[in-house]
């Protein structure tokens, strides 16, 4: 019986042909110069990982991904009208917010969580991961935001603004979480200070820069990666998990957040 870290060879793709893509592109036609990023939009893990050895409650907990997430960065898709990325995979099979060379795009323990399959993995092992999952997420974000499409779309030609969007837990190692949206940016604050802005304005949601997390938990890595070397607008918009639990909670929160970028870009954007 095949052990829960055993993995396939590096020549192989990790996912069969029947389980699909590790990444999805949706609204390809999205006239927006904006593209939208959710890297864990899913628990989904290929079935030759066996679950990685997680038991039930871990398959669906937030260490396996943004729960709501993909739901509200859909909506927003349609409302923004803009393309948006989505890994098909669990973070805990590669989390594809981390860089290869970080070395923990692979937990081992994720909060309070064990991760059995992904212990004491081989050099190929966590290169099939890299090879299967990350670069074909970042692949299809590489393309999607230079197609020319992409720069030709609004009458001032502008460049793509890029908005990766997560969600987390109310209680994090058993601390609670007052915050309830982060925004979160590195050295460029363009789009996040009037986002901010408009936060004030249209919500009574406690709202605050680089929380729950900040650059220093090294969690701005796409956004950094495809953004701020090419000096294209971003941010990073983090949701409370417990304000996404229904489809009529997610819609409310996803327009209150277009309504905050759209302000925020300005006409020339939207």
């Amino acid at each position: 019986m095949k052990k829960p870290s055993e993995s396939l060879e590096l020549d192989t793709n990790l996912l069969a042909e029947s389980e699909g893509s590790a990444a999805e592109l949706i609204n390809p036609n999205g006239k927006a110069p904006i593209v939208l990023i959710c890297e864990h939009a899913s628990n989904f893990i290929p079935a030759s990982l066996n679950n990685l050895g997680l038991d039930a409650e871990g398959l669906v907990s937030h260490a396996a991904w943004d729960i709501g997430a993909y739901e509200m960065a859909c909506k927003m898709s349609e409302l923004l009208d803009a393309p948006l990325i989505a890994s098909r995979v669990s973070r805990l099979v590669y989390d594809c917010n981390r860089s290869p060379e970080s070395g923990i795009g692979i937990p081992s323990k994720s909060e309070k969580v064990e991760v059995p399959g992904n212990k004491n993995l081989t050099e190929a092992q966590i290169n099939n991961r890299i090879e299967s999952v990350y670069k074909p997420f970042h692949e299809l974000i590489n393309k999607t935001i230079h197609d020319p499409k992409r720069l030709t779309l609004s009458k001032q030609h502008v460049s793509p603004a890029i908005i990766t969007l997560h969600s987390f837990t109310p209680i994090y190692f058993d601390e609670v979480r007052t915050v309830e949206i982060g925004l979160l940016h590195d050295k460029d604050d363009r789009l996040a200070k009037p986002m901010m802005r408009e936060a004030k304005k249209q919500t009574k949601l406690n709202t605050e820069f680089n929380a729950p997390y900040s650059p220093t938990d090294n969690v701005m890595h796409t956004v950094n990666e495809h953004a701020l070397e090419q000096g294209f607008l971003n941010v990073m918009i983090e949701v409370k998990n417990d304000l996404l639990s229904n489809s009529s909670d997610i819609n409310s929160i996803a327009i209150a957040l277009d309504g905050m970028i759209k302000a925020s870009l300005g006409e020339e954007y939207v």
